[in-house]
């Protein structure tokens, strides 16, 4: 594996747009090492990205044709593209909020069809970007900017959502796992059909000021703690499972 990412990044970047304690900046770098990875040639690569904090991770960083397109439509405008040019390796980069909530209608028809694309999404449980509202994926009882309370929803569980409409590849990680990361969405491109990884990121500015988790180490630090590996989780009554996050392959 290359250490080296810097042939994936345009030229003139300064620091990237993310707040201290953001988990994009190190998803970035997992999707360059995964494009190494999976040999990815730069000339065959298309990145599509919706509206939020995660669509910058594409844009305006990766050495490589992107499309920064509407709020929820990222999978809409990579559906064209992938029918256009099926040569072209399509990639989707975008965050929970964009795939999920305003465009989840995308996301599950995407894999029913089972689109030949590779999706990674960057989930931090909040619509960072634009104030702090309440997701689809933020947990029950969360405080946002629209629920001060506390949530009174369940939230989705984004891998069994597309594992049950069809997606070939499904899996899900946490940036403190960066290898696992890469790896998979490497795997996630080599595998014919879509290709869903969900990347658990923590956002101290949105969601973690109003539940606890404001400083980036400590931030980082619940994240690993709340981490199981799947088969771990199997193994264990539903009622100790409650609040921890499964990582693994769902679909391989």
């Amino acid at each position: 594996m290359a250490r080296d990412l810097s042939h994936w990044l345009r030229e003139g970047l300064g620091a990237t747009p993310f707040c201290p304690g953001c988990g994009h900046g190190i998803l970035l770098g997992a999707v360059c090492r995964a494009l190494d990875l999976a040999g990815v040639e730069r000339e065959r690569l298309l990145v599509v990205s919706g509206i939020g904090c995660a669509a910058w991770i594409p844009s305006p960083h990766l050495r490589a044709d992107t499309l920064h397109t509407l709020h929820g439509r990222a999978l809409a405008f990579a559906t064209g593209a992938k029918l256009y040019r099926p040569d072209r390796v399509t990639l989707v980069v975008s965050g929970d909020g964009d795939l999920a909530s305003i465009g989840g209608n995308h996301l599950i028809h995407a894999a029913r069809r089972d689109l030949d694309v590779t999706v990674v999404c960057a989930n931090n449980s909040i619509y960072g970007m634009t104030g702090g509202q309440v997701a689809a994926t933020t947990p029950r009882g969360a405080r946002t900017a629209t629920t001060p309370a506390g949530n009174p929803h369940r939230p989705f569980d984004l891998c069994r959502l597309v594992a049950a409409a069809g997606a070939s590849y499904v899996a899900r990680y946490a940036v403190v796992q960066p290898d696992r990361v890469a790896r998979a969405v490497a795997r996630g491109i080599a595998t014919p059909g879509f290709a869903f990884v969900e990347v658990v990121s923590p956002c101290p500015t949105q969601y973690g000021r109003r539940n606890d988790e404001a400083d980036p180490a400590r931030a980082l630090a619940a994240l690993r703690e709340r981490l199981i590996g799947r088969e771990e989780a199997e193994a264990l009554p539903a009622g100790e499972r409650a609040g921890r996050i499964v990582v693994g392959e769902f679909v391989a």
